[in-house]
C-alpha cells in the first residue's frame, strides 16, 4: 500500500477539525526547513502541537546507553530540499483527566513502538510522553492518534495545558460527587477557544471531588475547583469552591480563593472570563512574571476578581456552556463517557495468597464507594512503562473492567471498577509483565522530573535519584527497617528550581543544584522540608540547605529513623519539622553537607545514573584563581547561612525580619561575586547593588543560560520592598528568591572559574 493511500484511508477516520489542524502543523514544518517561517514562530507553533526538544550531552534513557550530544529539533537549520533534521525529541500527548480507554492505550503502545523507544512516560499532568520522536514523523504519529480521540493540540506552549483530575473522581468515598464530566466539558470548551490564544505563559487547571486528600491539587494550579454541594430551599445545589493564582515553578505560590460556592452553571463561562483578563493584563515580554500568580499578586485577589466579574458581565451568551455539560460523550465523540462495569462486583474471600500479593493488596488497592469493586493502582518505576506491556494492560482491562484505565499524578496508572475477587487473577497476570510493584503511593514510589536524562534545563539527575532512592527504600522495607508512619511519606525529586517533580509539596522534596568543590562540580540537591501532599497540596516546603547527591539516601535515612525515634504520639512528619525546627534539622545533616577529597572517593563527582564525571573538565587553579576562590565562596556560603535565618525567621513568623534577611542574603551572593573583580567593595547596599549592575547584570555575565536576567531581577526586586510592610505570603516569596538567586550565583561563580581556568591554561 503507498503512502498516499496509507494516509487517505486513515482520514477518512480522523474528525475534520483534527485532521485539518494537522495537516496545517505539516505544512509548516515543511516551509520551516525551506526557512520560510521564523524559528520563534514554528517554535510556538510545535511546542502548541506538544512538540518539544530535549537533551542529549547528559541522555541516559531506561535501557543505560549514553546518547550523543546533539539537540532536538531545529539547531541552526539551512535552507534547501535536503535539509533534514537528525535529532529527535519528545512530543507530549495529552489525556484530560487522565482517562485512557483500551482501543487508545493500543494506539498509544503502537506509536511508541514505531516512531520512539517503545517506553510510555506518565507525566505529572497525567499526559503521556514520547521520547526520541522525530520531527517528521509527527504528523502521522498525530493522525495516528486522533484516530482514536487523542490530541496533542495545547499540550505545551503558552496555552491551556493538560486539564487534570483525582483518579478516583466517581469511584471515591470522600467525594461530593464525580467532578470528570465538568472536567471533560471544560477541556472541550477551552480546546483551540480564540480567548485562550494570547497566554503570556502556559495555564493548569485541575478538578478535585474533596478538600482535603490530595485529589487534583488545586493549591498549585492557575485555576483549580473543588467540588461542593449546598442546600437551599431544601433543594441540593452543585457547585465548586473556585480557585485562581496558585503554580510550584521557581516561586510556588498559594492559590487563592475566588469563590466560596461557584454555581456549576458558571463553571465554564466563569472560566472564560478569568482567561480573558489574563490574556488581556497578564505580563507578555518577561515570561518570568507572566503566570497569572504573578497578576493576580500584583493587582490583589479583590481587584483581580473584581475585574473578572466585570467581564463576565460582557461575554456574548454561549450555548455550548450548557450543551458541554449535558453532553456525555468523550472530548472526540467515541464512546460513551460514563463507565459502567464489566463484570459483578464480588468480594476476595481469604484464601492461602503469597507475601508478595499481599503487600501489594496492601498498597495498591483501594475500595471503590460500590460494593464489590475495587481500584488498582499498578506502579510504574519514573512513570515507565514499555509498549508491550500496555498491550497486556489494555487486554486485562478489556477481560476484567472494559475502558477504566486513569493516568495519574503521581504517574501511575489506576484500574477502576476490578471486582474485589479478580485480585489473583489480575496480579498473577502483573506478575508475568514485570509491573507488580508494589508501594504505590507510598514512600518508595518516588516520583521525578526527566532531569538531566532528556531536559535541556536539567541541573542534576532526579531520575537517577529517584530510581536510586526507590531501590534504597525497598531494601530497607523488606530488612523491616521502616515502620508505617515513614511509609506513608512523600518523595519527589526536581532537577532545577522549575518543580516539574513538585518537590515543594512533598514530605521529602530534593531540588537539584550544583556546587563548585575546588575547581570541579558537584551534583547537589537541596533538602526541601515542610511541604505537604494532602489537603490539595496545603503547603509548600522550603529548602533548608544543599546535599550532595550520593549523599541524599543517607539524608532519607537520617530524618526518617530521627523523625521514628522522637515522635510524640501519633505526630505526623510535618509536626515533628516544626516542633524540632529547621535550624536542628540543618545541624542534623551537617556531616552530610560535606564533599570527600576528589581522591578519597570519586564518586561524589558523579551524578546518579552516570558514570561520567560531573564536570565539563578538569579546571586548572592558577595564582590568581587560588586568590579569589576562598573569598568568593566565602561569600557565597554567608549569604546561604542568612537565607536559612531568613527561613527560621519565617517559621516564627517574624516576616520583617525574615524579608530584610532574605534581602541581606542576596547582597552577600552579590557582593561575593564582585568581589572577583573588585575587592575593596563596601557593605553598603547601595554600593553592592550599583557594582552587581554594572558589572553583572549590564554585562550580561549573570543571566542564566535559560532563565536569563530572571534571577539578578530578583535582588532589584528585594530591594524595593525589604523595608515594606511583610506578611507571610510576601516572605516566603522572598525566601524562595533569595535561594534562586544564590543558586544563579554560584553558577555564576563557576561559569567564571572556568573561563579564567581555561584563560591560566592558555598562557
Amino acid at each position: 500500500m503507498t503512502e498516499l493511500s496509507w494516509k487517505s484511508r486513515l482520514a477518512a477516520s480522523i474528525p475534520k477539525d483534527m485532521a485539518e489542524e494537522i495537516d496545517v502543523f505539516e505544512t509548516q514544518i515543511e516551509l520551516r526547513k525551506q526557512g520560510k517561517i521564523e524559528e520563534k514562530l514554528f517554535a510556538e507553533a510545535r511546542l502548541r502541537r506538544g512538540v518539544y526538544g530535549q537533551r542529549y550531552d547528559n541522555g541516559k534513557r531506561h535501557n543505560g546507553e549514553s546518547s550523543q550530544a546533539i539537540n532536538f529539533p531545529c539547531g541552526e537549520l539551512t535552507k534547501g530540499p535536503d535539509t533534514v533534521w537528525d535529532a529527535p525529541g519528545m512530543e507530549r500527548i495529552k489525556i484530560p483527566y487522565g482517562r485512557l480507554t483500551n482501543d487508545q492505550l493500543d494506539v498509544l503502545a503502537e506509536v511508541a513502538e514505531e516512531y520512539s523507544d517503545a517506553i510510555l512516560h506518565v507525566t505529572t499532568r497525567q499526559d503521556i510522553q514520547l521520547h526520541f520522536v522525530h520531527i517528521e514523523d509527527t504528523p502521522d504519529m498525530m493522525r495516528r492518534l486522533a484516530v482514536v480521540g487523542i490530541t496533542t493540540r495545547e499540550a505545551c506552549g503558552n496555552s491551556v495545558r493538560n486539564i487534570t483530575a483525582c483518579p478516583y473522581a466517581g469511584v471515591c468515598n470522600t467525594e461530593s460527587f464525580d467532578v470528570r464530566s465538568y472536567a471533560n466539558a471544560l477541556t472541550r470548551f477551552l480546546l483551540g477557544h480564540p480567548d485562550v490564544q494570547d497566554f503570556g505563559r502556559k495555564f493548569k487547571i485541575a478538578f478535585s471531588g474533596c478538600k482535603d486528600h490530595a485529589c487534583g491539587l488545586v493549591n498549585i494550579h492557575d485555576l483549580g475547583v473543588v467540588a461542593k454541594k449546598r442546600i437551599v430551599n431544601g433543594n441540593e445545589e452543585r457547585g465548586f469552591e473556585f480557585y485562581v493564582g496558585g503554580g510550584l515553578g521557581s516561586v510556588p505560590q498559594h492559590a487563592k480563593l475566588f469563590d466560596e460556592f461557584l454555581p456549576e452553571k458558571e463553571l465554564l463561562p466563569m472560566t472564560q472570563a478569568v482567561c480573558r483578563v489574563f490574556a488581556r493584563l497578564g505580563e507578555k515580554n518577561n515570561r518570568a512574571r507572566a503566570r497569572i500568580k504573578f497578576l493576580i499578586s500584583k493587582l490583589g485577589i479583590d481587584e483581580f476578581r473584581k475585574l473578572v466579574l466585570e467581564e463576565r458581565k460582557t461575554i456574548p451568551a454561549d450555548p455550548r456552556w450548557h450543551a458541554l455539560l449535558e453532553d456525555k460523550h468523550t472530548l472526540d465523540g467515541v464512546g460513551l463517557y460514563e463507565e459502567k462495569p464489566l463484570r459483578p462486583g464480588k468480594v476476595l474471600v481469604d484464601g492461602n495468597f503469597s507475601d508478595a500479593f499481599k503487600r501489594w493488596r496492601a498498597t495498591n488497592i483501594r475500595k471503590q464507594a460500590q460494593d464489590g469493586y475495587v481500584v488498582a493502582t499498578v506502579r510504574l518505576p519514573l512513570g515507565d512503562f514499555t509498549s508491550d506491556q500496555a498491550r497486556v494492560l489494555a487486554d486485562l482491562a478489556r477481560r476484567h473492567t472494559g475502558d477504566t484505565w486513569c493516568t495519574t499524578v503521581e504517574q501511575n496508572l489506576a484500574l477502576r471498577w476490578l471486582p474485589e475477587a479478580d485480585l489473583p487473577e489480575f496480579f498473577e497476570a502483573l506478575q508475568k509483565v514485570g509491573l507488580d510493584a508494589a508501594g504505590a503511593s507510598s514512600i518508595e514510589d518516588v516520583t521525578s522530573c526527566p532531569g538531566t536524562d532528556t531536559c535541556k534545563l536539567g541541573i542534576s539527575a532526579s531520575r537517577g535519584l529517584a530510581a536510586a532512592l526507590s531501590k534504597h527504600i525497598n531494601d530497607r522495607i523488606a530488612r523491616a527497617e521502616l515502620k508505617d508512619p515513614v511509609k506513608d511519606l512523600r518523595i519527589k525529586c526536581s532537577g532545577c528550581f522549575n518543580s516539574c517533580g513538585q518537590h515543594h509539596i512533598a514530605d521529602l522534596g530534593f531540588l537539584g543544584v550544583s556546587r563548585n568543590v575546588k575547581g570541579r562540580r558537584v551534583p547537589h540537591f537541596q533538602v526541601v522540608l515542610g511541604g505537604q501532599w494532602a489537603n490539595n497540596g496545603g503547603s509548600y516546603g522550603l529548602a533548608i540547605g544543599a546535599v550532595p547527591a550520593k549523599s541524599i539516601p543517607k539524608t532519607v535515612d537520617l530524618l526518617t529513623d530521627t523523625y521514628l525515634a522522637e515522635r510524640e504520639g501519633d505526630e505526623n512528619f510535618q509536626a515533628w519539622i516544626s516542633r524540632k525546627g529547621k535550624t536542628e534539622i540543618r545541624g542534623l545533616l551537617k556531616e552530610l553537607m560535606i564533599v570527600p577529597e576528589y581522591d578519597h572517593d570519586r564518586s561524589y563527582y558523579t551524578d546518579w545514573g552516570d558514570p561520567r564525571e560531573y564536570t565539563i573538565g578538569d579546571i586548572g587553579v592558577g595564582e590568581c584563581a587560588g586568590e579569589i576562590v576562598p573569598l568568593a565562596m566565602f561569600g557565597l556560603a554567608a549569604s546561604e547561612r542568612q537565607v536559612f535565618e531568613a527561613q527560621v525567621e519565617l517559621d516564627k513568623g517574624n516576616h520583617q525580619l525574615s524579608l530584610e534577611k532574605s534581602f541581606r542574603a542576596m547582597l552577600d551572593a552579590a557582593k561575593a561575586l564582585v568581589q572577583i573583580e573588585n575587592i575593596d567593595i563596601t557593605d553598603e547596599p547601595e554600593h553592592i547593588l550599583s557594582e552587581f549592575r554594572t558589572r553583572f547584570h549590564d554585562t550580561g555575565l549573570f543571566n542564566d543560560p535559560y532563565a536569563g536576567a530572571k534571577f539578578a531581577n530578583y535582588l532589584f526586586a528585594a530591594e524595593k520592598r525589604h523595608k515594606t510592610s511583610a506578611n507571610q505570603e510576601l516572605a516566603h516569596q522572598s525566601v524562595e528568591e533569595a535561594q534562586l538567586f544564590i543558586e544563579a550565583a554560584h553558577a555564576c561563580y563557576d561559569r567564571i572559574s572556568q573561563n579564567q581556568a581555561g584563560q591560566y591554561r592558555g598562557n
